[in-house]
């Protein structure tokens, strides 16, 4: 497993690893649920207690610490430090990694699988930035072998990184999608030249 990451100003307040793959069908449900995905979105600024969070999210405290439970059951999730208020010990949570990838799950165990196109979900959040004319966007095609698409991912997956690793500041959430996809686009017939 990677070293943990410190130190650095695009670091949250606490320690955690660059990565961990995730191999279990329970992990994998854990992660792939759209409020705990926002509970991990905002411990990446710093650890967060639940009343942190729910006020974040604008969710009762007792949803919350359910699901909060459920990524520290599944390793997700960890107390990164505790502090007394009143006679009560204050827990605050962060996550065990910056990133979260998917390793050799058999997959025929997860079902249905919980995870959504994530290319939908990015394509319903970015329309008002759309109708806005304040989005950044590009869909283009390419006739390629799979290798080269494999290299290509390889070097988009660093941008993804660099963009996860990023410090928690300004004023605006930015959404970033990528996709790399086979299509049933034309293409052109061979030259018989």
């Amino acid at each position: 497993m990677d070293a943990a990451v410190s130190g650095s100003p695009a670091s949250p307040d606490y320690d955690l690893l660059e990565t961990v793959a995730v191999t279990e069908p329970a992990k994998l449900r854990a992660i792939f649920d759209p409020l705990r995905g926002q509970l991990m979105d905002l411990v990446l600024e710093r650890a967060a207690t639940v009343t942190e969070l729910a006020a974040a999210v604008g969710r009762p405290k007792s949803t919350i610490a359910h699901h909060v439970k459920v990524l520290v059951e599944n390793d997700i999730f960890t107390v990164v430090r505790t502090r007394k208020v009143r006679a009560i010990e204050e827990r605050f949570y962060g996550r065990v990694a910056r990133t979260f990838y998917v390793g050799a799950v058999p997959l025929e165990d997860v079902t249905p699988l919980p995870w959504s196109n994530y290319l939908a979900d990015a394509a319903a959040e970015s329309m008002p930035a759309y109708h806005a004319d304040t989005m950044w966007a590009q869909h283009l095609h390419a006739r390629i072998p799979r290798e080269r698409a494999n290299e290509f991912w390889k070097r988009v997956d660093e941008v993804i990184g660099e963009f996860a690793r990023l410090p928690r500041e300004g004023d605006t959430v930015y959404g970033f999608a990528v996709g790399l996809y086979p299509t049933e686009h034309p293409t052109l017939p061979e030259r018989n030249d």
